[in-house]
């Protein structure tokens, strides 16, 4: 796109408050005006602070005759990966492309698959010369040198105050609205709707604006779950359709695998593909509720007793898996990692359970296995509640009453929805699937695989158990982790060589 000469633009980008931006670059209010437009003149307008004015899902560079100019959203829902090898500067959202570069493998974001199942650091990927912009950063590129900056992070705002709880209501309701419906822009939208209140209430206010659709996984055997139930309430109270995936019917590791870094290859991974590509068959355009949990569900802080033994009990804990291989991990520090890692989840302040899931390092990997990239479904996939403007509104507004236990979006959506879905009590699946299907099946391949070189390493496959021994969900999903790790080691080899032709 350019609206100029000298001034051109990449971008993967769904721009929204797109009437209040028009207004602010004093532009003729115009439907036709792309996205990218709006880009490319707030660029012109305010230079590299554009960003500060661009709210909505983007990632894109700017090339402007004397910079490249390049920025991430606020929350890196959309990827943007680079390489800076020998002079050559070269960007894209999907990973593989870049891929030619090297094969040379991060050991540090190895190290952390490992023992988180994510990288901690949102500048690097699994491999050592492929970078990735972080969410809320800019880079650019003069001279051949690169500058990233940070332009956004999260933070408590200024405590705001109305004079009676309606106004409180009715300003989330306007703020949710607005959320949702400019994620929409399509005649009909999918709605990966489990039977709890976030993403019922999505489905609620979508309903007023186009046609919806909804899809659930469901356990019918396997574990307790009462996710068909009240997702078909409140199907049948909306007047939608909801089709039900049962999952009991999903092995381990089931189905497609082919992703561009192990921190998007997971054990439940076929009924994850399985439900978007149920969504992609119905529209170009999902929703999801996450994370309405963490930023409308502040949980009643723990005393200073609880919090002093927990910070004790982990300062004291040796919890490195014994499969680890010795020298690795003292090369890449990981027990460090891992003691740091721990010692940060405990949290003071006015709103410790928001803050630290807006800071958590786990978002730029789920967003990412959501992008076209990841998935290769024509499918974008959109989450409302992770929009800018509603968040800093939650986190202004008193915590208690309006963000314990959702009491907010249960008073706004009190005549949306079913009184059974308002009513429902927070509660997360009552078992482990995974922990079930070990225990309920043979599994003794997870443990017989054939080794990758690379992965030995990394792990003393001596030292590691068999997955059915396994006694807590932890430790049976770190062992897990070392399958996948294998596995998309040997898959992620073979492309490379397929890449080089050898």
């Amino acid at each position: 796109m350019s609206i100029r000469e000298n001034l051109q633009l990449k971008a993967n980008a769904r721009i929204d408050g797109r009437q209040e931006l028009i207004h602010k670059l004093g532009l003729t209010a115009n439907e036709s005006i792309t996205d990218e437009e709006l880009i490319l003149h707030a660029y012109e307008a305010w230079g590299t602070d554009c960003v500060k004015y661009l709210i909505g899902d983007f990632a894109f560079a700017i090339s402007d005759g004397q910079q490249l100019f390049c920025a991430r959203d606020h929350f890196g829902v959309k990827p943007f990966f680079y390489t800076h090898v020998d002079g050559n500067f070269n960007f894209s959202s999907t990973l593989n492309e870049l891929r030619g570069v090297s094969n040379t493998l991060n050991e540090i974001a190895v190290g952390d698959y490992l023992l988180f199942g994510v990288n901690q650091d949102n500048s690097t990927t699994i491999f050592g010369d492929i970078q990735r912009l972080p969410p809320g950063h800019t880079l650019t590129v003069a001279n051949n040198e690169i500058k990233v900056r940070c332009y956004w992070t999260p933070s408590l705002p200024a405590e705001v105050r109305f004079r009676d709880s309606e106004s409180y209501v009715e300003r989330f309701s306007e703020l949710f609205s607005r959320a949702v419906k400019d994620r929409l822009r399509t005649d009909r939208v999918a709605i990966s709707m489990s039977g709890g209140l976030d993403s019922t209430s999505l489905a609620a206010i979508a309903c007023e604006h186009t046609s919806v659709a909804g899809f659930t996984v469901v356990y019918d055997k396997l574990i307790p779950d009462e996710e068909r139930h009240y997702s078909t309430l409140a199907g049948e109270h909306l007047g939608i359709p909801v089709t039900h995936l049962n999952a009991d019917r999903y092995s381990l590791f089931d189905g497609e695998m082919d992703q561009p870094e192990p921190f998007l290859v997971s054990a439940l991974t076929g009924q994850f593909n399985d439900l978007l590509r149920l969504c992609a068959e119905f529209s170009s355009v999902a929703l999801t509720g996450y994370d309405g949990d963490a930023l409308m569900h502040e949980p009643e802080p723990a005393s200073f007793r609880i919090k002093t033994r927990i910070r004790r009990m982990l300062r004291s804990a040796d919890l490195l898996p014994e499969w680890v291989d010795e020298s690795f991990a003292k090369q890449t520090n990981l027990q460090e990692r891992w003691e740091q890692f721990w010692s940060n989840r405990v949290d003071a302040g006015k709103r410790p359970a928001a803050m630290r899931t807006l800071n958590s390092k786990i978002w730029t990997s789920l967003f990412e296995g959501y992008d076209r990239g990841a998935t290769k479904l024509n499918l974008d996939v959109r989450h409302p509640f992770l929009d800018i403007r509603l968040i800093e509104y939650l986190l202004a507004i008193p915590t208690k009453p309006w963000c314990v236990n959702k009491h907010i979006l249960r008073r706004a959506m009190s005549n949306k929805l079913p009184t059974a879905v308002l009513n429902r009590p927070k509660t997360g699946l009552k078992d482990d699937p995974a922990v079930q299907l070990v225990q309920r099946a043979s599994v003794r391949w997870l443990d017989s695989f054939e080794v990758s070189p690379q992965l030995r390493a990394f792990v003393n496959l001596n030292r590691r158990r068999p997955v059915a021994e396994e006694r807590t969900s932890d430790a049976l999903w770190a062992s897990l982790r070392v399958f996948a790790l294998n596995y998309w080691l040997t898959n992620s080899q073979s492309k490379m060589e397929t890449m080089h032709g050898t």
